[in-house]
């Protein structure tokens, strides 16, 4: 018979004529817990007559758990309707929308680079007198950045 441990759920093997229809006291061999174990015979009867209960009991409709009533009922939250909410925007026209579209990201991005730029090419001096091994990096920056510049030039030509 295989036997599971209710704390550590580790499985042992143990004769069937070891354990009673009464019962046995059985200790887990990892974890120490101890259990009543009862032969596995009996334990199929009762999950038996569970399931023949459980599909006798009445079957309940199920709820529907999105709906206004319920929510209402169980959380305490109110629905609007969306129509309502939609009437409300066309009647007030005071909400406008505005959206940025994927060129007007490009811009700003490019736009906010260019102010990196500007401000790292201002406070180089005071950067590299404050940290002076700065220096090979910011060279090198300035370097890649002519690089990329007369690259695109000249793809532009």
């Amino acid at each position: 018979m295989l036997v599971n441990c209710n704390s550590c759920k580790k499985k042992f093997i143990v004769p069937d004529n070891a354990i009673t229809k009464s019962g046995r006291l059985v200790q887990c061999g990892s974890c120490g817990s101890k259990w009543t174990q009862y032969p596995i015979i009996d334990n199929i009867k009762k999950e038996e007559i569970k399931v023949k209960k459980s599909s006798i009991a009445k079957k309940r409709p199920k709820k529907n758990l999105y709906s206004p009533e319920y929510l209402q009922k169980k959380h305490g939250l109110v629905i609007k309707d969306s129509n309502e909410l939609m009437n409300k925007k066309i009647s007030n026209k005071k909400i406008k929308n505005y959206n940025l579209g994927f060129y007007s990201y490009l811009i700003i991005l490019i736009i906010f680079l260019f102010t990196l730029f500007g401000i790292l090419h201002l406070t180089k001096q005071m950067i590299v007198q404050k940290y002076p091994f700065l220096e090979i990096y910011i060279d090198y920056f300035y370097e890649a950045f002519n690089i990329i510049k007369t690259s695109i030039l000249l793809f532009i030509n």
